[in-house]
């Protein structure tokens, strides 16, 4: 579904795919391994080919966000984008830390299931590179290279999972996939920085209208919560 001018959502992918429409075509995040014809019959609907695709954007290295990168990169010979901290979890040089209880023993069970392919990154990005007309935010807390992308122009936000919009209210990240929530909540805090309206999120559903403004309003609410 398109949630503004030129940003489209393709459901069913688990985690939330973005398509950004430039002269070209930019996807963010590529959902569950085995959703890729999901996101090939988005581009097919928005009346556009695979060769449009000209950058991948992850906003992190977990198995959900990254679980079509390598074949979507190898159909559309698109330019992949990482932070830099992430690079080395999405080459499959380096492994995150397991969560612990029934969450790591879940994952463990999935992980025989769900086969990811590494691929290595084209671009790595830092703390304020712009794609297209979206800023860079390092978010680390989620993953040490997680990501947020600021289009002031479109006044909007895209977040990954370092907020979520379920349920009718705002979260944080998941804590059983979280290893470093404190330095997640300091990221949190840079989201409240800047005006949007639109907040999209990895998992979970557009927050809209006055989007900035109930961020900031639940930042200071889990400072609260947390003193």
């Amino acid at each position: 579904m398109e949630i503004a001018n030129g940003v489209h959502l393709v459901d069913g992918t688990n985690a939330n795919v973005y398509i950004l429409l430039y002269d070209n075509l930019t996807i963010v995040d590529t959902g569950m391994p085995g959703q890729l014809n999901k996101i090939l019959d988005y581009i097919k609907f928005l009346g556009k080919k695979p060769s449009d695709v000209s950058k991948i954007v992850l906003t992190h290295c977990h198995v959900d966000h990254m679980g079509n990168a390598y074949e979507l990169k190898k159909i559309t010979n698109a330019k992949l984008y990482v932070h830099e901290k992430d690079a080395p979890y999405v080459l499959g040089k380096e492994k995150l830390p397991s969560p612990k209880g029934f969450a790591g023993a879940a994952m463990k069970v999935a992980s025989s299931f769900l086969k990811v392919k590494y691929v290595e990154p084209d671009v790595l990005l830092k703390e304020g590179d712009v794609i297209d007309d979206f800023v860079v935010i390092h978010n680390p807390g989620h993953t040490p290279g997680s990501i947020s992308l600021y289009s002031k122009n479109r006044k909007l936000i895209i977040v990954g999972d370092e907020l979520r919009y379920m349920d009718g209210k705002l979260q944080g990240p998941p804590e059983q996939f979280t290893p470093d929530m404190v330095s997640a909540v300091r990221s949190m805090e840079k989201l409240t920085k800047m005006e949007y309206d639109i907040m999209l999120c990895g998992h979970g559903i557009p927050l809209k209208p006055n989007a900035s403004e109930k961020v900031k309003d639940f930042y200071k609410a889990t400072i609260e919560g947390r003193n």
